[in-house]
């Protein structure tokens, strides 16, 4: 008999939410009877981020919150000299005072070296984190600001790959509940310009690899 009990790697593609990744490989299993199978995943992606998303299928969906607690690699461009009301490419873009003479490569590195280690973070109101029962984000989408509280999260490391004024693409190694729209923001604020996300990429998650995933165009290949 089939087993239907699997850690499913994605890699997900720019456009589409982590619902509707679920949604999609969910249509997709199915047992002997024709039954569709349970199906969740293990931690959201933000629909213009790309990157590895790790689903569970029938019995291992019990054990979500064990890979939810799982630490996780980035690939982050980050545009300076901006602020988005979203964080990311998808809301209000208002330019901010231009200050490319002082923003050196020294000064970049100086700052960021701030942020390695355990910091304080708020999360976005344009995230799925619940609010009384609700997410913040469909909260946020009408008008409300939800007050969500802050928190303590770990970066353990902070590299730099490319950068060229005004944008800055890094790798950040993190701890689980980590938001990177809320940290290039805070990297915006100490450097004085404002930044705001442009590209993101999930690249690891725990042990998982996003060079091991399926694209969502193939069918999902489970791995146990």
């Amino acid at each position: 008999m089939k087993s239907f009990d699997r850690v499913i790697l994605i890699d997900k593609p720019a456009g589409i939410s982590s619902f509707g990744v679920v949604a999609r490989v969910r249509r997709e299993l199915t047992n002997e009877a024709g039954q569709r199978i349970k199906v969740g995943h293990t931690g959201t992606l933000d629909p213009f981020a790309t990157g590895l998303m790790i689903l569970l299928s029938g019995k291992f969906t019990h054990r979500a919150n064990e890979f939810s607690k799982l630490d996780k690699v980035y690939q982050a461009t980050i545009h300076l000299g901006a602020t988005s009301t979203t964080g990311d490419p998808e809301g209000k873009i208002t330019q901010t005072k231009s200050i490319l003479q002082g923003t050196t490569l020294q000064k970049v590195e100086k700052t960021l070296s701030k942020f390695v280690g355990k910091i304080t973070q708020t999360p976005p109101i344009y995230s799925a984190i619940k609010i009384d029962g609700q997410r913040a984000y469909k909260l946020a989408r009408k008008g409300e600001t939800p007050k969500i509280p802050s928190r303590q999260v770990e970066i353990y490391s902070l590299e730099i790959l490319d950068y060229e004024y005004p944008n800055l693409k890094i790798r950040v190694h993190c701890s689980s509940g980590t938001y990177i729209r809320t940290l290039a923001e805070d990297i915006g604020k100490e450097l004085g310009t404002g930044a705001y996300t442009t590209k993101l990429r999930r690249t690891k998650v725990g042990q998982y690899d996003v060079e091991a995933a399926e694209k969502m165009l193939e069918s999902p290949r489970p791995l146990a």
